[in-house]
């Protein structure tokens, strides 16, 4: 068991308590004047001259248990007061993937002790975006398990019968003060400078005393007792050595006057009963450590392994919240995220097997997943790779399948009449590329249906390819179209149009991007897009169907060319009013 402070002799005493470590006093006093009180499951430390209460402990460690793989047991617990946060997803995926790793259970339960906030709504969607994620449990609220209950709501009389052990062994005592004594104290500790901790009125109570505030039906909490010197240390998996003084604690409190256990007690008791190996939690939660530590050890309990992660920044490195856009798992996956991409994403935010892969399947992260490669910094949240990632992932989808889900979204929105077909499939080979999110691809056909000649005609990027004699271009482009030779090419699918290009070039005299960056331009209105032959080929099919609603805004290849008649083109070489007016006339 490592030191607790450097340089400073200690002596290793070993109380024949189930569970409790040895405790190290130090050897400055001699022993005759340290006094060693085990009784109850309480050890304490009494320092004659002062008549303190101190104590040194040192909690769990890699060094001091040793524990078998295959007893490792993870839990993660949200609370059911609103959407899973991706903060919350990426501790559950550490969770869920390290036990896997190591052939343990991954335990779901829920801490719902925030009665006025926790809703049963709140709880099923955290369990339905877990399941979207594919972070299966093998113990929780709706399967069950071995040491259930699994919500806390549920587990009142447990919490009970600890806090009556508490106070039956002395670690824990009735506390009488009313919220405008406990006020006044935190005034005088602030105008003393002091950390604002309990004065510690009832801990030295008689037995007559507290009797006396009980029969006149006084409310009281239990509030532990904390000793008021010494040190606690814990060895974390991600951190590393992480210690407290225990002075700046003071007694605090494990029920409410109401009955209701707090925060602290609750996760201690059900951590242990539920036989929880390791703790892989946010880093937020590091300073509970403390009181849970002191919670262990006078219940005697096993103290489980803690691996404190750190928090999810945003780009300007402060914690990431509803204020930097999207944050929960719910509203990425309306956003049009695969749960592949958000766990693949989720799990980089930290971590990293020291490749240059940035690829894992879940299936990968848990072969590859360790403890040890966990980041201590905060990692940035980055949409825009997250949203870069998600494209990767969408593209690699199987094609039906990819079919389907951009097929079903165009015909949610208003654009298509059906979902699927010879269009639907052919659109999505076209465009995938250009879509990053499902969501994305409203845009992406909606933009691919529409002709915005005048607007590109007028945009200083179109400048050289309207000096480049785009006017006289235009006119053999009609000149094609009125002789059949355009259309006739475009009834044979893109081979037709890539016999016909290649003549349609010669005869202006033109190749590579002179001659298809106007071709653009002119048949579907814009300077950039997917591959011009297959726009236009498919621009030419889905005019001879009915698939397009009548809302979604298509101008069919007819139409354009009638559009291209009426471009005034010396106009796009005089002022801005001439062109606006040519704008408005079209």
């Amino acid at each position: 068991m490592p030191t607790l402070l450097k340089r400073m002799p200690w002596t290793r005493f070993r109380c024949g308590i189930t569970g409790l470590p040895p405790l190290l006093f130090h050897q400055s006093l001699p022993m005759s004047t340290q006094l060693l009180h085990c009784r109850n499951n309480r050890i304490i430390c009494l320092d004659p001259a002062s008549n303190k209460r101190c104590l040194s402990i040192v909690s769990a460690s890699t060094s001091s248990i040793q524990k078998d793989d295959n007893a490792v047991r993870v839990r993660f617990a949200p609370s059911p007061t609103g959407n899973l946060h991706v903060g919350g997803a990426r501790t559950a995926l550490f969770n869920y993937i390290f036990a896997r790793s190591k052939g343990g259970k991954f335990v779901l339960r829920i801490e719902d002790t925030d009665l006025e906030r926790s809703t049963k709504e709140s709880e099923e969607a955290v369990l339905q975006d877990l399941s979207w994620l594919g972070l299966h449990w093998d113990e929780g609220p709706d399967i069950g398990g071995d040491y259930g209950p699994y919500r806390q709501s549920e587990r009142n009389a447990l919490y009970k019968q600890y806090a009556e052990k508490l106070l039956d062994s002395g670690h824990a005592y009735r506390c009488f003060c009313s919220s405008e004594e406990l006020e006044k104290m935190k005034e005088i500790a602030k105008l003393k400078q002091l950390p604002p901790v309990y004065s510690g009125k009832w801990a030295s109570a008689t037995d007559e005393e507290v009797q006396e505030e009980m029969r006149k039906g006084t409310p009281f909490t239990y509030r532990f007792r904390v000793p008021k010197e010494g040190s606690l240390k814990i060895n974390d998996l991600i951190r590393g050595e992480v210690s407290w003084n225990l002075d700046t604690l003071g007694d605090f409190v494990i029920m409410r006057s109401n009955g209701q256990p707090v925060y602290n007690f609750c996760v201690t008791v059900d951590d242990a009963t539920m036989a929880i190996s390791h703790v892989i939690r946010a880093e937020e939660h590091l300073p509970n450590t403390l009181r849970q530590a002191l919670i262990y050890k006078a219940l005697g309990f096993r103290m489980p392994y803690f691996a404190h992660v750190s928090l999810i920044l945003a780009p300007d490195k402060s914690k990431l919240s509803k204020r930097h856009g999207a944050t929960s798992v719910g509203q990425f996956k309306e956003m049009g995220y695969l749960p592949q991409a958000m766990v693949n994403y989720l799990a980089l935010l930290g971590w990293g097997d020291g490749t240059e892969n940035e690829f894992y399947t879940l299936q990968q992260l848990v072969d590859k997943f360790t403890i040890e490669r966990v980041n201590k910094g905060g990692a940035v949240f980055d949409s825009t790779k997250f949203r870069w990632m998600n494209g990767q992932y969408l593209r690699l989808l199987p094609p039906e399948e990819l079919t389907k889900l951009l097929g079903h979204h165009w015909k949610s929105t208003g654009i298509l009449i059906e979902s699927e077909g010879l269009f639907v499939k052919e659109a999505v080979d076209l465009l995938k590329d250009a879509v990053d999110l499902i969501t994305d691809s409203e845009h992406v056909l909606s933009n691919f249906l529409s002709y915005p000649l005048y607007e590109t005609l007028s945009s200083s990027e179109a400048k050289p390819v309207l000096e480049d004699g785009l006017s006289e271009f235009a006119d053999r482009l009609l000149a094609a179209y009125d002789s059949g030779e355009l259309f006739d090419a475009l009834d044979q699918g893109k081979p037709g149009w890539q016999k016909w290009v290649k003549s349609f070039g010669k005869s202006v005299k033109r190749k590579g991007k002179s001659l298809f960056m106007p071709l653009r331009v002119l048949l579907t209105g814009k300077l950039h897009g997917p591959d011009i032959g297959g726009s236009v080929v498919l621009l030419h099919t889905v005019g001879t169907g009915d698939i397009i609603a009548s809302q979604a805004g298509f101008v069919t290849l007819e139409e354009r060319i009638k559009l291209l008649r009426k471009v005034e083109w010396e106009s796009f070489n005089t002022n801005q009013s001439v062109l606006e007016s040519a704008t408005l006339s079209q």
